[in-house]
């Protein structure tokens, strides 16, 4: 990792958890795979050792991917796992000039570089090969779940 955090200011030490953009297909792994790979990311959020950042368009992006038939999941799901996950995130207002960011090929991941820049994140987490991409020319630490939660070295 190396990269120093969007919010630009040296931490020797978090006095706070860090804060985190994570992308749609990483939060619906944490939820709906509870004994899966990311069952620790979702620990780690309802835990308060991270802080997850969304705003309205990554938000919208979340809740237009849940009713995707090969989830399967009924109105009351999709309910239950959006309460799972939003009362944990700060909400980011996004400007109404967007920030600059690397281009990315899909329009959709735009948003959570523009929230990661605006709501000065410490970590984008995404598991997206185009996002991952784009880890050397990014303000912050452009990770995989794995990464990112190896970084948080949890008991």
């Amino acid at each position: 990792m190396g990269k120093a955090p969007c919010a630009q200011e040296t931490r020797t030490e978090m006095s706070r958890p860090p804060a985190v953009v994570l992308d749609t297909n990483v939060v619906l792994s944490a939820l709906l795979f509870g004994k899966g790979r990311l069952a620790g990311l979702r620990q780690a959020w309802q835990k308060g050792h991270c802080q997850p950042l969304v705003s309205r368009p990554t938000v919208a992006e979340f809740v237009r991917a849940l009713p995707y038939p090969k989830f399967d999941l009924s109105p009351d799901d999709q309910h239950e796992l959006l309460a799972d996950y939003l009362p944990f995130c700060t909400t980011v207002r996004m400007p109404s000039a967007p920030p600059q960011t690397p281009t990315c090929r899909d329009p959709f991941d735009r948003s959570f570089l523009e929230l990661a820049v605006v709501g000065k994140a410490d970590y984008l987490v995404t598991g997206d090969k185009d996002v991952l991409a784009l880890a050397q020319r990014f303000a912050c630490s452009i990770v995989t779940p794995e990464q990112f939660l190896s970084e948080l070295r949890l008991p």
